[in-house]
């Protein structure tokens, strides 16, 4: 900088490309000695803003350099840096070049953004605080978008109140531990929900009957994202959410999931018991809990939510691994009941589910409106006896039974034959749909597939507001149980399209299962039915007791 205004005298008398006159020149001369003395010493207080008035006028006379040819500024600077004896003050010419140049874009920059947002500050038609309104309504990506968009947006887009519902789901993996860390700590305490994780795709809507579970391994590739691309970036930030992407809710002494109302999260591969029961204990308010394919075990899941959530009342857990899953004891049936009694929802999709476990849920609930049971094993659908007019029954307004590969057509009759005599009067919509028919009485791998003892056409013409769904294959469709299973994971469940055709009459069966319906269990036992079942020791003591 200093070389360049320490411009050598014998220069002047080269020929000048510059179209510049003499008086401006010799201003710019002027200004330049003035400057330089005025460097070379420390300025007095009093000439401070005297020489900034002189910086000023030298950096206007050298902006209006700009409009000058290109080439000739290029020759210029190459004559001054010949004249130079020595090849070190070359290079610290050129360096000061550099750095004046890097200070003049830098400067221009930044008046530019500023400019730009006192413009937007001007034009825009909303306050600051309906702005943070309007971003708060907008997804992750979009927000991002806008905070980059001026400093006046990115301040509004840094308030906690845009990142109080996190939505953070995708189809496939872009999203880590970083990305979800950082937004959990711009919403601080006013965090209300946090969804994570991949779902299915765009057509799939969770808390459907279609199965949400996912694997990476077995996906199909949409956005040219496969698996051998992911193994290339490890070692680097990767697009893949790990065991430690719920632990920013536990930091700074669990503030961040003090008001936690919902938490949604799909497929997270590398999650596992530990690292969800310790967010778990951080959100004692959390109303709304979904998990779909994530490794973890039904019981443990559960007992954390019993002892941590007591507030909840939309619980949804769909299995990995379908029929696998039969960690599930009663006692810890008992204590989410006892601990949670405002539950409304419950969905316990694709795990190992006897009658006597499921009936203490269903029944033990008072507040309980919604139950999905789907793709669950071991359910004969004895659960349901004597329930529609009970405490814990008599509000259902949804149940789903949907592909229980042991629900027997026995009792999918006596349920219709309740729901005609006056039973499950909330009831507006049921599911006993089977892609392998329902189980017979004595053996379930005799399958039913069009049961003439089903009152499925007088419960649609006695109950017009009930939707019912009870769709079956052809006969014959039924396929070995063992492969069923290991075929499961890959497997999807088709959606109803209409409702079944109605069935011949069944009206004499009909009345012999209303008898049976409403007088079994009258003795008082009501888990005395449930003992043929294999228990383990605790579980028959708890059954006992």
């Amino acid at each position: 900088m200093d070389t360049l205004l320490h411009t050598p005298t014998s220069m002047a008398k080269r020929p000048c490309p510059f179209s510049i006159s003499s008086s401006s020149s010799s201003s710019t001369a002027t200004a330049t000695a003035t400057a330089t003395t005025s460097t070379s010493s420390s300025p007095s207080p009093n000439r401070q803003p005297n020489m900034n008035h002189q910086v000023e006028n030298l950096l206007q006379t050298f902006l209006g350099l700009a409009d000058s040819p290109s080439l000739s500024i290029d020759l210029s600077f190459e004559r001054l840096l010949d004249s130079l004896p020595s090849d070190a003050e070359q290079s610290l010419f050129i360096n000061r070049a550099l750095k004046l140049g890097s200070i003049l874009l830098e400067a221009g920059k930044r008046s530019a953004r500023k400019r730009s947002s006192n413009h937007n500050s001007l034009t825009w038609a909303l306050p600051p605080d309906l702005t943070i309104k309007v971003f708060s309504m907008l997804d992750m990506q979009s927000l991002c978008y806008a905070a980059a968009t001026c400093s006046m947006f990115h301040k509004c887009a840094m308030d906690p109140l845009c990142y109080t519902n996190i939505d953070l789901t995708t189809v496939v993996p872009k999203v880590n531990n970083a990305v979800v860390s950082t937004m959990i700590q711009r919403a601080g305490k006013a965090l209300q929900s946090l969804k994570l994780g991949i779902v299915p795709g765009p057509t799939v809507s969770p808390g459907s009957c279609q199965p949400l579970v996912y694997s990476i391994r077995n996906s199909v590739d949409v956005s040219n994202f496969s698996w051998n691309d992911k193994k290339t970036r490890q070692g680097k930030e990767s697009s893949i959410l790990t065991r430690s992407c719920l632990s920013p809710l536990s930091g700074d002494s669990g503030a961040a999931g003090t008001l936690l109302r919902r938490l949604h999260l799909y497929n997270i591969e590398r999650m596992d018991n530990t690292s969800l029961c310790g967010a778990l204990s951080a959100c004692p308010s959390l109303l709304d809990l979904e998990i779909v394919g994530l490794h973890v075990e039904l019981r443990q899941t559960l007992v954390s939510v019993s002892m941590n959530c007591p507030l909840i009342e939309r619980l949804f857990f769909e299995s990995s691994k379908t029929g696998r899953d039969e960690s599930l004891k009663s006692p810890t049936c008992a204590d989410l009941v006892n601990n949670c009694p405002n539950l409304i929802s419950l969905a316990l999709r694709g795990f190992k589910l006897h009658d006597c476990k499921v009936r203490i849920l269903v029944k033990g609930f008072r507040k309980l409106k919604y139950v999905d049971f789907s793709t669950s094993y071991s359910i004969t659908g004895n659960f349901l006896r004597n329930l529609g007019g009970s405490t814990g029954g008599n509000l259902l307004e949804v149940l789903i039974l949907r592909d229980c590969m042991h629900l027997k057509e026995v009792e999918v009759a006596r349920l219709l034959t309740a729901v005609l005599a006056g039973d499950f009067k909330s009831l507006r919509y049921l599911d006993v749909s089977n892609r392998e028919g329902l189980a017979s009485e004595g053996d379930w791998y005799h399958r039913c597939y069009s049961s003439s003892i089903i009152p499925i056409k007088q419960v649609l013409e006695a109950r017009s507001d009930i939707c019912l769904l009870a769709e079956f294959p052809p006969e014959g469709s039924f396929i070995d149980i063992e492969q069923m299973i290991d075929n499961e994971l890959n497997s999807e469940v088709s959606l109803p399209s209409h409702l079944s055709s109605p069935t011949s009459d069944g009206s004499f069966f009909m009345s012999t299962l209303e008898s049976s319906y409403n007088s079994d269990q009258s003795g008082g036992n009501e888990d005395s039915q449930y003992n043929h079942y294999e228990e383990s020791s605790d579980e028959v003591y708890f059954l006992v007791v």
